[in-house]
């Protein structure tokens, strides 16, 4: 297992995660990694962006898997963010708080680091 890998696990498992939800979530960065056949770590917010659209117009995805998608991805950016300094976790964050916050990540636009919107 990469230790990438084992990291967006370890942060799963604090966040309180279910077993199965943080199999799938794995997935989706899985897919993510090989439609771009690169490391998730090094994929741009354009790609992400991009990814997620193609999910979405192009391969027309239901609705619950591409949440799943998008949450999975979410999860990976959040930790990602925060693991190389980008931004501070709030203690008091609720997983609804986390969530816009992933969604703001995922959707903003112009020169932001991903995850924190600055």
């Amino acid at each position: 297992m990469t230790p990438l890998r084992q990291r967006m696990i370890d942060d799963m498992r604090l966040a309180g995660f279910a077993e199965r939800t943080r199999d799938v979530y794995i997935q989706a960065v899985r897919r993510i990694a090989a439609h771009y056949m690169r490391s998730p770590d090094v994929l741009s917010e354009e790609e992400v962006r991009a990814y997620l659209l193609h999910l979405r117009d192009e391969r027309g995805v239901a609705r619950g898997t591409f949440k799943t998608n998008h949450g999975g991805i979410a999860s990976f950016i959040r930790g990602r963010s925060i693991a190389i300094g980008h931004c501070s976790p709030k203690k008091t964050r609720s997983r609804a708080e986390e969530a816009a916050a992933a969604d703001r990540a995922l959707s903003c636009r112009g020169p932001r680091h991903l995850g924190c919107g600055t």
